[in-house]
């Protein structure tokens, strides 16, 4: 077991927090996030670190961690934001769980930008392998198999590298309190049947379960930026690509650069574009024409050159001329 000062040096180390960097850390004041809120505080420095704590009303206890994020804050000298959104509509589980997520990182992003600072979040190598297995079961695209990575833009990630034990560890070690969460436990989300059934199924299967899927991951994450350098290539730094050249590559570049293409037009992840790059590479190499995708993204090729861009609102006017098989317009 890694003792606290080791676990410091090793996330000083990796350069997600720095001395005098701003960060805001999302703080639900559960071990992980108390753990990270130290850490912040004694690499940053207090001044730099503040604290973002989304009170969602949903459970007896929320008011109760409030109250421990405010105490904790005043303790370590950093000052706290505190969100109280209020959910309007059904509470089907799925959605809500978004829901939540939406409220908290968009309230981040707001608190990051105002402040110029990273917006610093407890997911440690427990939450790693949960994250991985979920995706495996709900998503089919080689990209859920990648994983959390330590940075995605202003987002960081500085605990992956410790397991949930070892955050726990730590507060002990400094003497910090934290609250437990009891839906995380709970079946009726799908994290918590992860963490209490399919986790464990697997160490039964073999002990070695989880560090063969973290090992899993670490590899495609190499062989990822092997493939992303041939996608930068096919495309040459450039957001479209000539019909003919696209047809030429082998298959998984194709679905590859399509996929790079329709991210592009909507600045993010569009899942399930890729399984559409043979429809796309179908399009003509003459006149226009246009091919509706999921997320609101639209394929269109004019006279051999095929670009990606949002797929416009409904107005009663065609788009050009309409490819055979194409999907009508998403709204």
């Amino acid at each position: 077991m890694l003792g606290e000062d080791s676990i410091l040096e090793q996330v000083r180390a990796d350069g997600l927090l720095a001395d005098g960097r701003p960060a805001v850390v999302l703080l639900s004041g559960g071990r992980d996030s108390t753990c990270l809120l130290d850490l912040a505080v004694r690499i940053a420095g207090a001044k730099a670190v503040s604290a973002l704590h989304v009170n969602y009303g949903l459970r007896d206890s929320a008011d109760g961690d409030e109250r421990h994020c405010a105490q904790l804050c005043e303790r370590l000298g950093v000052a706290l934001e505190v969100r109280r959104p209020r959910r309007v509509g059904g509470s089907e589980s799925g959605n809500l769980q978004a829901w939540a997520r939406d409220q908290r990182y968009g309230a981040a992003a707001g608190l990051a930008s105002a402040r110029s600072a990273d917006v610093a979040a407890g997911h440690t190598l427990t939450d790693q392998v949960e994250t991985i297995l979920y995706r495996l079961a709900s998503s089919p695209s080689r990209r859920a198999l990648l994983g959390m990575r330590a940075r995605e833009g202003l987002l960081v990630r500085p605990l992956l590298g410790f397991t949930r034990v070892e955050t726990a560890s730590y507060c002990e070690q400094r003497g910090l309190a934290w609250r437990e969460d009891e839906t995380n436990a709970s079946a009726e989300f799908a994290r918590g049947r992860v963490r209490g059934g399919l986790v464990p199924a697997l160490e039964a299967i073999h002990p070695g379960a989880v560090q063969n899927v973290l090992a899993l991951s670490e590899l495609l994450r190499d062989e990822a930026a092997v493939l992303d350098a041939l996608v930068e290539e096919a495309l040459a730094g450039r957001a479209q690509i000539e019909l003919e050249r696209l047809r030429a590559l082998p298959a998984a570049l194709r679905r590859l650069v399509v996929q790079r293409l329709a991210d592009g037009a909507i600045g993010g992840p569009a899942p399930g574009a890729a399984r559409r790059a043979e429809d796309v590479a179908a399009l003509c190499d003459h006149g226009t024409g246009a091919l509706d995708l999921p997320h609101g993204i639209r394929a269109t090729a004019q006279d051999g050159v095929l670009r990606f861009g949002r797929t416009p609102a409904l107005s009663g006017a065609p788009v050009g001329k309409k490819q055979a098989g194409a999907s009508p317009p998403l709204n």
